[in-house]
């Protein structure tokens, strides 16, 4: 399945006199306040975002999980669909492999396949969070926090096996995610854990080339339920900086206790460079990983304002990874992402509008109207048709939900894959 050029040149026809009508009336506006709207277009243009692996098929909870028809049952499939999206979206550039559930058959083929449709390869996620066939050893009490050496030593290789395909791929970051903890008091020993992980780390640490990143994702409950092991961002800090300067900490926005000050925890790690990562999806009550900014819009802003302001000012920290971590549990998977993909674009657009001198300087005379103000006047600007440029100049549908669904690009799937097909790792 791939999308042609002049199909979404002719589906821009029809919309392309009402654009540059509103897009003509914003950007007198915008010039007025004082903002430079082609830097602003040019920015949302080379932003881009990375499709995780396992996002292109249906999701589903413990209690079931109900299919989408047309799913991609390989990962060449899964490339096609990323091709899909970002030829709609201009903004979905990347993939992001999850291992064992995704290993090339033929890199250079995936590679050429990739390439073909202008996507790269972001982070490698590695899986020791379930046992996998013909396993010696269980994660079932932990993988890189276990009491058993043997475990520890089977999670760790695993990891520097997903460093291993990652390389031939040309990606340049390692993720680590741990489901390790305990679910009663007294199962595990807090230190013990810890300190397992620590070193654990360290040992894949070393196997990490020299270009390559550590990202070390952290998460306060699930699937264990009294403790994790890495549950906040201060034990994700003080892991990464026991590993070395290559290790960073990784957000997931779902991975927080409820009203967690997420903006600030942004904040701080870019101050002391140490934000590697960032994964985008949505919650009501936990780790939902519902659709981005379907829930929480004005969060997610003042999350952008931090970024923004430390990609401004916080030269010390590297260029972040980008991803969507959801789950597509009811939604048509391609759709959810579109929606995704446009709500993270509308919240960087609307952070980039801020005026972050005249911002400062209401700061520093404590004028908290001001600030107030100087904020949700940025985020009540309606920037859609920014992101329409941005897509416009690219090549990209001025609506892509709306392209999608013209097109009819989920029958196109079905009719090509048929009504059985279940996605990898689901």
């Amino acid at each position: 399945m791939k999308i042609q050029k002049e199909h979404i040149v002719n589906y821009n026809k029809k919309g392309i006199e009402n654009h540059n009508q509103n897009f003509d009336f914003l950007a007198n506006k915008l010039t007025n306040q004082g903002n430079d709207v082609n830097a602003i277009v040019s920015k949302l243009a080379d932003f881009q975002v990375a499709i995780p692996s396992w996002a292109l098929g249906a999701g589903g909870t413990r209690f079931g999980r109900f299919s989408f028809f047309g799913e991609p049952s390989n990962l060449e499939q899964k490339i096609e669909d990323i091709g899909v999206l970002h030829s709609l979206t201009q903004t979905a550039g990347a993939v992001s492999l999850h291992i064992p559930w995704d290993i090339p058959s033929d890199y250079n083929a995936i590679k050429e396949k990739a390439n073909a449709l202008d996507i790269k390869f972001d982070a490698v996620n590695s899986n020791t969070f379930q046992d996998q066939k013909d396993a010696s050893e269980s994660y079932k009490y932990g993988s890189l926090s276990n009491t058993s050496k043997a475990v520890r030593e089977q999670a760790i290789q695993h990891n520097l096996d997903v460093i291993k395909i990652g390389d031939k791929l040309g990606s340049k970051a390692l993720t680590v995610w741990l489901a390790d903890g305990s679910c009663f008091p007294g199962q595990n020993n807090f230190q013990t854990a810890f300190q397992n992980t620590q070193d654990s780390l360290i040992d894949i640490y070393k196997g990490l080339p020299n270009d390559w990143k550590m990202l070390v994702e952290y998460k306060p409950y699930e699937p264990n339920f009294y403790s994790t092991v890495i549950q906040d961002w201060g034990a994700s800090l003080m892991l990464a900086n026991g590993c070395g300067d290559k290790a960073y900490t990784l957000v997931d926005l779902g991975h927080h206790l409820p009203n967690s000050n997420i903006e600030q925890i942004v904040s701080i790690l870019q101050l002391k460079g140490k934000l590697g990562g960032f994964h985008f999806n949505d919650s009501k009550y936990g780790d939902d990983d519902l659709t981005v900014g379907s829930i929480k819009p004005y969060a997610l802003f003042l999350i952008f304002n931090e970024l923004v302001y430390g990609m401004q000012n916080n030269p010390q920290n590297p260029d972040l990874a980008w991803m969507i971590d959801a789950s597509h549990n009811v939604k048509d998977p391609l759709e959810d992402l579109i929606q995704s993909l446009e709500a993270i674009q509308e919240a960087y657009a609307k952070a980039l509008l801020i005026d972050q001198a005249a911002l400062k300087a209401a700061q520093i005379d404590n004028d908290v109207v001001k600030c107030q103000e100087i904020l949700q006047g940025a985020y009540r600007t309606d920037v859609r048709p920014l992101l329409e440029k941005a897509r416009l100049e690219r090549g990209g549908a001025l609506s892509p939900i709306q392209a999608y669904r013209a097109l009819d690009v989920r029958n196109s799937l079905i009719k090509e894959r048929g009504k059985n097909t279940v996605a990898t790792g689901l």
